[in-house]
């Protein structure tokens, strides 16, 4: 199957500076639903032989030229092949109807990443990881307990978008009668959505500046989204995932086989992020009654919150990870 050909942005549109220690170009491949994914590949300017690979991907909601962009550029200057991709329905990749977002779609988008990765001259197959930035973090977990040939994953300030969609945050509405009324009203909007042909979206973060009584979390990512890193197809910067774009996860729990996990895992989250436990938990969860555990750590940054870890090259650990995967994709 072939890609299909794409109307891509060729100037440098990111919201980070573009670095001169590495080469950057526009990328396409498929994954196993046909859709035509668009990454940003970046390959360090001096080399031998066949390198190693990390496809990163997130936060939940933005595109590439933001924080996923940032990672896989400075990984690139520290050795290794990198692309940051924009999942299915989102940014320049394919997919309608736009702002959908999927357990099992964005699963094989990260698998579909490796088909692609692997099969490049310049890389070898066997030395391949993966960087999931926020509720991608929770995406990376899921792909790594279902695709073997990934060697290394890192999430960085991780949601686990199942639990947060089916309990809310911090597991307020962890009860059947709060889910029975998200699904109502989910339903509800289904019907008025095919009724109109048109998806109504569910809005982006709040507008700057946020209202003094926001918590601090939403007050976060507007900065981040609306503010420093504003992106013209970020849907977190715009109108948003459509509103019933996340249904699905309510019901599909993306961790549940996380502790058959045998590759390794390096989970970072910022001691102060709203969203902390996620990770916490998840790495718990990784670890009990697991046979493979000497492969994976929890790493807390102190005082970080969680937009940190998305563009703030002081907080995030690169030197831990560019480690990490030194350590493990060999």
């Amino acid at each position: 199957m072939k890609a299909e050909k794409m109307n891509l942005v060729e100037e440098w549109d990111k919201t980070f500076p573009k670095s001169d220690k590495v080469n950057h170009k526009k990328v396409t491949f498929h994954n196993r639903y046909g859709i035509t994914l668009v990454a940003d590949m970046y390959k360090p300017k001096k080399y031998e032989g066949r390198l190693s690979a990390i496809s990163v991907c997130g936060p939940f909601g933005a595109v590439k030229e933001q924080a996923s962009g940032l990672y896989a550029q400075c990984l690139a200057e520290r050795g290794f092949l990198t692309i940051a991709f924009d999942p299915s329905f989102t940014g320049e990749s394919g997919g309608t109807p736009r702002y959908m977002a999927s357990p099992d779609i964005n699963t094989e988008d990260y698998q579909a990443s490796i088909d692609y990765l692997s099969t490049l001259p310049n890389v070898d197959p066997e030395k391949i990881g993966i960087v999931g930035i926020c509720g991608f973090g929770g995406m990376a977990i899921n792909t790594a307990a279902l695709d073997t040939r990934i060697k290394a994953t890192v999430t960085s300030t991780m949601y686990d978008m199942s639990r947060v969609n089916a309990n809310g945050y911090f597991d307020d509405g962890d009860n059947e009668e709060a889910r029975y009324e998200i699904k109502k009203n989910l339903n509800i909007q289904r019907t008025v959505d095919y009724k109109n042909d048109n998806y109504e979206l569910g809005g982006g973060c709040l507008d700057l500046p946020v209202p003094e009584d926001a918590p601090f979390y939403v007050k976060d990512y507007s900065e981040y989204y609306k503010g420093r890193a504003y992106h013209k197809r970020s849907l977190n910067s715009n109108g948003g995932w459509n509103k019933v774009g996340c249904m699905s996860f309510i019901n599909q729990p993306i961790l549940k086989y996380s502790n058959e996990i045998r590759s390794a895992v390096l989970m970072i989250h910022g001691e102060k992020a709203h969203s902390c436990y996620f990770s916490k938990d998840a790495y718990k969860d990784m670890v009990t009654n697991s046979n493979y555990t000497d492969n994976k750590e929890l790493m807390i940054i102190p005082n970080a919150v969680h937009t940190d870890l998305y563009d703030n090259k002081d907080i995030i650990p690169f030197d831990k990870i560019e480690k990490f995967f030194k350590d493990n994709l060999k």
